[in-house]
C-alpha cells in the first residue's frame, strides 16, 4: 500500500520536509530528496504506532494529488493495518480474538504488534476469524 506525501524544499534551513495528509503524525525531513523519501517510509511506519497504541482506526490512503510522492507501507505493516481496522469496526477486542483463534490473548498481542515479526498466514487466519476473505491481488 502505498501513501501521498507532499515533499518541500525548506531552502532557509536547506532540507526536504515530508508530510502526509492522510497520516499527519507523520513527519520528516531530510538533507536531499533521497533521504527525505527514505526517512518518509520510517516515518511513516513510526506513526502507525500512535494509531495502534490508542486503538484507532489507520486512515486509508487517498489519491495522490499533483507532485505527490508515494511511499510505500510494506506489506507486513498494512496488513497489521487492516487487522486492527477490522477489530475497530467490529468493536472486537483482543481477548475475543484470542477466544475465536483458539490462542492465548499474548498471541493475539504479538500478532497486532507491529515491532513483532508475523507470517502472513496467521494475520490472515486472524483476518477469517473476523469473517474477512483477504487475498493479495497484484
Amino acid at each position: 500500500m502505498f501513501y501521498p506525501a507532499k515533499i518541500i524544499e525548506d531552502k532557509k534551513d536547506g532540507v526536504f520536509v515530508v508530510e502526509f495528509r492522510d497520516i499527519p503524525e507523520a513527519l520528516t525531513q531530510g538533507e536531499t530528496l533521497d533521504e527525505a523519501k527514505d526517512m518518509a517510509q520510517d516515518a511513516l511506519i513510526t506513526a502507525m504506532d500512535f494509531y495502534f497504541e490508542d486503538r484507532r482506526a489507520v486512515p486509508k490512503p487517498t489519491d495522490p494529488l499533483s507532485g505527490e510522492y508515494l511511499i510505500e507501507l510494506p506489506l507486513s505493516v498494512w496488513s497489521k493495518v487492516l487487522l486492527l481496522n477490522t477489530m475497530l469496526e467490529q468493536n472486537v477486542t483482543q481477548s475475543d480474538l484470542a477466544k475465536r483463534l483458539g490462542k492465548p490473548r499474548q498471541e493475539v498481542n504479538r500478532i497486532i504488534d507491529l515491532n513483532h515479526s508475523t507470517k502472513i498466514d496467521t494475520i490472515a487466519d486472524a483476518l477469517k476469524a473476523l469473517g474477512k476473505k483477504p487475498n493479495l491481488i497484484i
